[in-house]
């Protein structure tokens, strides 16, 4: 099993890959090209710009520099490189489901979609779609009832996407933000959508929100709950759905959410786990399939940190892999 994120470099952009224990340690293997570019500059905004095939056999990397999409396939001994293709300008999130990916690019904003068939991408005809210029988006990923949920942190409004049988994206609808600079999501297996809020780097007022889908429209369940924390942005839900997990990079904190039979949330834990209290640099997270383990980039620091998770959701740190560029971005395991 492995955790994978990249080096977000300028002029080669790496998949870095760890091999994971049954303990949930760490061990880096060989790093591969993406054949691309990334930034080149720490922070990169967005959540999923390394993301997993739904089936955890492939991974794809956005390339934020060269503006292009890289898919992998998992191997038994890592990740080999399969296909690259263009993906628009300033490609930073993207989202699989079925063979159907779509691409959040952000420089040009637009969504770009594509098939993926027998390890190879290929551009559904028309399937781009302008957003607004000022929007500023964060996250692409599938939601609630197959729509598609794309973050809009300069418009503090969240948009939604139905998808057609032939992967077009269908009229967007708009729903207002519960809090101010939404930015990453993530939904539960009961199609509860759990939204960060960023509340633009105002100390101590970050927050979460959480939605559910009503005729094609996203309504409100819990509005832009606070955590104390600073900067809260990227989101994960437990397999079983009954716990949210989401990172503050303003201060090193994993704020740890419950998630209600009727989708409200509850904060539980606002620094269930940590880095260095106060310290700057906690990013992209994600959870294995089976839950037992969460991993985040210290981006700041360099480093890669690891968490058990038990069933109560407390998490006990188990790893730290560092000596990483402080550019890297995305993280996925599996």
């Amino acid at each position: 099993m492995f955790v994978f994120t990249q080096s977000n470099s300028a002029d080669d952009n790496m998949l870095l890959t760890y091999r994971r224990d049954g303990d949930g340690r760490l061990t880096a293997i060989d790093p591969v090209s993406s054949k691309g570019a990334g930034s080149g500059t720490p922070h990169l905004p967005s959540q999923g710009s390394v993301t997993l095939s739904a089936d955890d056999r492939h991974v794809f990397v956005t390339g934020a520099g060269s503006g292009h999409l890289a898919a992998f396939a998992v191997q038994p001994d890592g990740p080999q490189l399969l296909d690259t293709i263009a993906a628009g300008t300033a490609p930073r999130s993207v989202a699989e489901r079925e063979g159907l990916v779509y691409v959040l690019a952000t420089g040009d904003p637009a969504l770009l979609g594509f098939r993926w068939d027998d390890g190879a991408l290929t551009a559904i005809p028309d399937s781009r779609r302008a957003l607004p210029d000022d929007a500023d988006p964060a996250q692409v990923g599938f939601g609630p009832d197959g729509l598609l949920v794309v973050t809009s942190r300069g418009r503090d409004e969240l948009m939604t996407f139905p998808v057609a049988s032939s992967g077009l994206l269908g009229e967007p609808m708009t729903t207002v933000s519960s809090g101010p600079t939404p930015y990453g999501f993530a939904t539960t297996p009961g199609g509860v959508l759990v939204v960060t809020e960023a509340f633009r780097a105002q100390k101590g007022a970050a927050a979460a929100s959480s939605y559910r889908v009503h005729e094609g429209r996203l309504t409100p369940i819990t509005g832009s709950r606070g955590n104390g924390r600073s900067e809260i942005c990227w989101a994960v839900v437990t397999p079983d759905g009954r716990h949210a997990f989401t990172t503050n990079f303003a201060d090193g904190a994993i704020s740890r959410w419950r998630v209600e039979a009727d989708g409200s949330l509850v904060l539980e834990d606002p620094t269930a786990g940590l880095t260095q209290d106060g310290r700057k640099g906690l990013r992209d997270e994600d959870l294995t399939g089976d839950g037992r383990f969460l991993y985040a980039i210290d981006a700041d620091s360099g480093e890669v940190r690891g968490w058990a998770v038990n069933n109560a959701g407390t998490l006990t740190h188990v790893t730290t892999a560092g000596g990483l560029p402080t550019t890297l971005a995305g993280l996925a395991a599996v």
